[in-house]
């Protein structure tokens, strides 16, 4: 497999190597020893998560505040712009976000150290995205950090609509969780 680096510190995009013929192809989308040997993932995946989502669907910036999650993310049907925002205050790479193409086609990985938040636009006519977590989804310690703060400045591919759940829509700003992560360690 090919390991990239990207501009936020540990998040990584990983190709798998696949084998493929005229009956069609074999990958591995996880093997623990190569992974932690070849991009350093050395932390137990405790659950695995299947979404389905129309085109145009945008899901995100999700994050958990205080039991963060790292991320292996990957698309098994469709197209998908895949987005990271760097949340860790003491990062080098702190309010930088990251975006990448993840398909079916390109069966491109993207990991996510604990401290990001996450999201993703559909680009096809639907697509299915599985995600292995580090910890467990707790709705109650999970934060939103609005898709569109101008702070951030993240460059979405364009859509005729974004199509945004009530609670994506409520998301924070980045100045805003900020100041509330600062109000917590006080």
């Amino acid at each position: 497999m090919k390991v990239t680096t990207t501009n936020l510190a540990g998040c990584l995009v990983i190709d798998p190597q696949v084998f493929g013929d005229e009956r069609g192809f074999f990958l591995e989308s996880f093997q623990a020893e190569r992974y932690k040997r070849l991009a350093g993932i050395d932390l137990p995946f405790v659950q695995d998560n299947h979404s389905r989502s129309a085109q145009g669907v945008l899901r995100g910036l999700h994050f958990q505040k205080s039991k963060p999650q790292g991320k292996l993310v990957r698309v098994v049907h469709g197209e998908v712009f895949d987005v990271a925002v760097d949340l860790r205050a003491d990062s080098v790479s702190f309010g930088q976000w990251f975006g990448v193409h993840l398909s079916e086609q390109n069966h491109r990985q993207l990991w996510l150290p604990p401290g990001l938040a996450h999201g993703f636009l559909v680009l096809s006519a639907s697509a299915d995205f599985e995600y292995k977590c580090t910890d467990y989804y707790d709705p109650t310690d999970e934060g939103v950090l609005r898709f569109d703060d101008a702070t951030i400045g993240i460059e979405w591919p364009s859509m005729p609509q974004y199509v945004l759940s009530a609670k994506d829509q409520a998301g924070k700003s980045f100045q805003e969780i900020i100041d509330e992560a600062a109000h917590h360690r006080r």
